[in-house]
């Protein structure tokens, strides 16, 4: 919601869509550069749940501070205040994505992972609608004290947050921890591979949104109803995790995160035929991949993710998304203007080449967990989780362990399911 109700506050004052555009840009961006950072500071707190509350706050006044200064100041500060708030974006994603094994440990994991997913979904659709409809009832300004204040109802559930048990005081330098994050990043394959198909699900993404006011000219009756077709996807993702979290075992997660790239990759490659009721079942059919892969993407994030870097591979892997978003929409943007067709066949293309790449091979050997603390196995309590659908709906705008070395699983080695739980192999001794 942030994002849609900054831009509208925007053009309200500079009466400019270019200028608004720069507004959300620089609030966008700034994420891709501070998740990093974010990750390191967050695995090296004793108490996170502190340092998250802290950054949510910085954000909320960050964006009142843009508000505030958007008919006071000239675009320049007015962008870098904006870029300044954006450096904190991704601890309303990743940041609390990467505190549920402490709220949700063992079995309650699988289902609480597909919830998260979820709140993602629901966060697309009422985020922007909800932006939408208080900047029209009450005014653009209203609409972003709102966002703001959505994300100020989260600050006590991220405040209370379980503290570190592992908490290590002889911790690398800040840049060393940053490296070993993106070691890991390109190192573990599963993780890997992972990351690559959904940067190319993402560019994919953003180049469908630079050619929605097209595809609504051309098929739909307007510009303006191009957009709507992403309620539509929403909806669809958000009835395909919740089939997951009443199923966690449905589907693997490296397994999710490929099936949902293939089925975004084929709904762009509908649409591209821009005929309405095929647009409307290419939207749907997008929705049924990007939830599915979102939930998969966590599950492997998490089981593969050393318990030290978890928060900076989340906040990274969600700098990275956004990013490959960026870029999709920036590519775009000159090529619909001359065939939206032909931008969204690119689009397709490749999404779904990042989702056949080879599995790359094992290096080494696998990796063993370490065994569980019984002490930081906090029970699950409710409140994180309807916080953190607040937070989400604030910010919308928009081989595994165990296993031998050649991936094959090795005795005793369990399925895992799309949210990361493990089911027990039939395997004899």
């Amino acid at each position: 919601m942030s994002g849609p109700a900054l831009l509208l506050a925007g053009f309200a004052v500079a009466g400019s869509a270019g200028e608004a555009s720069a507004l959300l840009a620089a609030l966008t961006a700034a994420s891709a550069l501070g998740g990093p950072l974010l990750g390191v500071r967050l695995d090296r707190a004793g108490r996170p749940g502190r340092l998250l509350a802290v950054a949510l706050a910085l954000y909320a006044a960050g964006l009142l501070g843009v508000l505030l200064a958007l008919d006071r100041l000239p675009l320049p500060p007015v962008l870098l205040l904006a870029a300044a708030a954006g450096l904190l974006g991704p601890a309303l994603s990743g940041g609390w994505t990467a505190q549920l094994p402490r709220v949700a440990p063992g079995d309650r994991l699988a289902r609480a992972n597909a919830l998260d997913a979820m709140t993602y979904g629901v966060a697309a659709l009422a985020g922007p609608a909800l932006a939408g409809a208080v900047a029209v009832a009450f005014g653009p300004g209203p609409a972003v004290l709102v966002a703001a204040g959505l994300i100020a109802v989260a600050l006590p559930a991220a405040w209370t947050l379980p503290a570190r048990t592992d908490t290590r005081h002889d911790r690398p330098a800040v840049r060393t921890e940053l490296v070993a994050g993106f070691r890991v990043l390109t190192k573990r394959p599963a993780l890997a591979r992972a990351t690559v198909v959904s940067l190319g699900s993402s560019a994919g993404q953003g180049m469908l949104a630079a050619c929605l006011p097209l595809l609504g000219e051309a098929a739909l009756g307007g510009a303006s109803r191009g957009p709507l077709l992403l309620a539509c996807t929403a909806v669809a993702a958000l009835l395909a995790n919740a089939a997951l979290a009443r199923r966690p075992d449905l589907l693997a997660p490296d397994a999710a995160v490929r099936v949902g790239a293939l089925l975004q990759a084929a709904a762009l490659a509908l649409a591209a035929t821009a005929h309405p009721l095929l647009l409307v079942a290419a939207a749907a059919l997008a929705g049924l991949g990007e939830g599915p892969q979102l939930t998969g993407l966590f599950a492997v994030r998490h089981r593969e993710a050393p318990d030290h870097l978890r928060s900076q591979i989340f906040t990274t892997g969600a700098s990275l998304k956004i990013t490959a978003f960026a870029l999709g929409t920036a590519l775009a943007g000159p090529l619909a203007t001359r065939s939206a067709p032909v931008t969204l066949a690119l689009a397709a293309t490749l999404t779904a080449a990042t989702a056949l790449l080879p599995s790359p091979a094992r290096a080494g050997p696998p990796r063993q967990e370490p065994a569980p603390d019984r002490a930081s196995q906090t029970p699950c309590h409710s409140r994180p989780l309807p916080a953190l659908a607040g937070v989400r709906l604030a910010s919308a705008g928009r081989a595994p362990p165990g296993c031998s070395a050649r991936g094959r699983p090795a005795a005793g080695c369990g399925r895992t399911s799309a949210t990361g739980r493990r089911t027990p192999s039939r395997t004899r001794a």
